[in-house]
């Protein structure tokens, strides 16, 4: 079957990409949306093949043209499938590492075969009897000097009563004392025995340890070896014809070792094959099929960013030399829009736009606290809390430091009543309620969060839903939450996962689909203010279009 495939249906009509998307923040192509479709097809047509991938997968495909004009498109997998990275009809890994004959599988065998000595003597019956034997030996040494510490004490106190009883002779007294060096001398000596059976048997017991710990240490040092050898293998390709390996561009990048996994992702194995037979990438799109991973949220059928641990490095190389589109998060949003909507002596309350940053960081423009500190030519501004880039509304900031503790404070005790409006890609099953569910980060895929009722830490949310409307030919409800607790992302996971509302907001780019914006916005606060202790109760004076 051949890796370069044609769409079936006529494309004469759909304008070809002007740049290339950027694959972190995108609305798929519909000529991408397209080859998904192809995809599902091709995956419904083989009963097993379309089971293995139900089972949770991602998914990309890669809109290219070859050197005569003609457009298609590639299609790949993230990880293996069927165990295996090579599968007809999709693209071939950047490496295979998964060749039975090859350096790697023979590399891993030999450390598997470690594991497998250190198991074998942990459950050996040698290594269990001297181990039990040492147990013993010490249970019978604290049982005997014990005894005897006991019957030496007796023996002291009947001395003590003896002298205090003032009839005794110089020759009693002599025999009492040479009796109390005894005993003392005695039990030193008990000790000395002990001790010395304790560790001629703990060295039986250290010298398998000593063993295990070395193979231990060797174990290590192949893995680590072998896992920087793995990734001087992945050597990747970029638009200017270059190529450098995973290695080199981890360390160059965030001097680090490249995680389990890198390069494995759909898109540098388009972008790799794509390079490697002269097809110009035009648009590329990830999809997931299937089951979501426990405690995350992957809806079949929707669109994903690529991953930030192992992706945005490499394809940051492998894109270069490409037209490729700014994402709207580096852009930043409107901040001419940014509007005041309370204000004295010790607090400000803005509305801010979505697109907008709280605070400054990495991208996203001008910042809510930049543009009220040159505004207001004060860079004492503090803003108390935080807002997501794309969620809009009320945001507080203080005057002083003073006031940004008290009212850190308020929010910490849980004193600050906030109420968001949201839009749900769907209507959930119940009108109102509670959802309780603890949230950790998603380390692998910063920023996402996830589901972690072991690590977590607890995350309410009340809900109510307001009105049922049509967005993009489909019903919606429109929604106000009252978050109970301050969580990263906390609205956007209740809302999304599967344990929650199983209705993502619409415009969530992490967690369901993009839009025209993330149709959540904080709509109202409630609080006594730190100093007078008056009720201060705020709305949003903008009108959200969110259907």
């Amino acid at each position: 079957m051949n890796i370069f495939h044609k769409f079936r249906e006529d494309i004469d009509g759909v304008e070809l990409p002007r740049r290339f998307n950027n694959p972190f923040y995108y609305s798929p192509h519909p000529l991408c949306i397209k080859a998904a479709e192809e995809v599902r097809a091709f995956l419904s047509a083989d009963e097993s093949l379309l089971a293995e991938a139900c089972k949770g997968k991602m998914f990309g495909v890669l809109v290219v043209q070859t050197p005569t004009g003609e457009t298609g498109y590639l299609m790949a997998f993230s990880g293996l499938l069927f165990g295996s990275n090579v599968y007809e009809g999709f693209v071939p890994p950047v490496y295979d590492m998964q060749s039975p004959h090859g350096y790697f599988k023979q590399e891993e065998a030999r450390i598997s075969s470690i594991n497998r000595t250190v198991k074998d003597i942990e459950e050996s019956a040698d290594f269990k009897s001297v181990v039990e034997a040492l147990r013993d030996i010490k249970a019978e040494a604290e049982k005997a000097l014990s005894e005897t510490t006991m019957l030496f004490k007796a023996n002291k106190e009947e001395r003590r009563k003896k002298r205090e009883s003032g009839m005794l002779s110089a020759d009693d007294e002599a025999l009492l004392t040479k009796q109390s060096q005894f005993e003392k001398a005695e039990l030193k000596r008990l000790r000395r025995n002990w001790d010395a059976r304790i560790e001629e048997k703990a060295a039986v017991v250290t010298s398998f340890n000593e063993r295990i710990k070395a193979l231990g240490v060797e174990r290590r040092n192949r893995s680590l070896a072998l896992q920087r050898w793995l990734f001087e293998q992945f050597v990747v390709l970029n638009a200017n014809g270059e190529g450098k390996s995973l290695l080199e561009i981890f360390e160059e990048k965030l001097s680090a070792l490249p995680p389990a996994g890198a390069g494995e992702c759909a898109a540098p194995k388009l972008l790799q094959y794509a390079y490697r037979n002269s097809l110009k990438p035009l648009a590329l799109a990830e999809f997931w099929v299937g089951e979501s991973p426990v405690g995350e949220v992957r809806r079949d059928g929707c669109f994903y960013a690529a991953c930030k641990s192992k992706c945005e490095p490499i394809l940051g190389y492998m894109l270069q030399g490409l037209d490729v589109e700014e994402s709207a998060l580096e852009k930043g949003g409107d901040i001419s829009s940014i509007e005041v909507v309370y204000e004295d002596e010790s607090l400000l309350v803005v509305n801010k736009p979505s697109g907008v940053l709280s605070v400054p960081g990495i991208v996203g423009g001008t910042s809510v606290q930049q543009w009220l500190r040159e505004k207001y030519s004060d860079n004492t501004l503090l803003v108390v809390h935080r807002l997501d880039m794309a969620t809009s509304g009320l945001l507080v900031v203080a005057k002083s430091m003073q006031v940004y503790k008290m009212m850190q404070q308020l929010f910490a005790e849980r004193k600050v009543e906030k109420h968001y409006m949201a839009l749900l890609d769907g209507v959930p099953q119940c009108d109102k309620g509670r959802i309780e569910l603890p949230l950790a980060p998603d380390y692998m895929n910063r920023p996402r969060q996830k589901v972690d009722y072991e690590n977590g830490k607890c995350a309410v949310t009340d809900y109510s839903v307001l009105d049922v409307v049509e967005h993009n030919g489909k019903k919606c409800a429109l929604v106000r939450f009252e978050p109970l607790t301050g969580r990263t992302h906390q609205l956007r996971m209740h809302a999304a996962s599967k344990e929650g509302l199983d209705c993502p907001i619409v415009g969530d780019a992490l967690y369901g689909r993009v839009d025209k914006r993330l149709m959540l916005h904080a709509e109202s606060l409630k609080f006594r203010h730190p100093f007078s202790g008056e009720a201060i109760e705020i709305m949003s004076n903008s009108k959200i279009n969110f259907v």
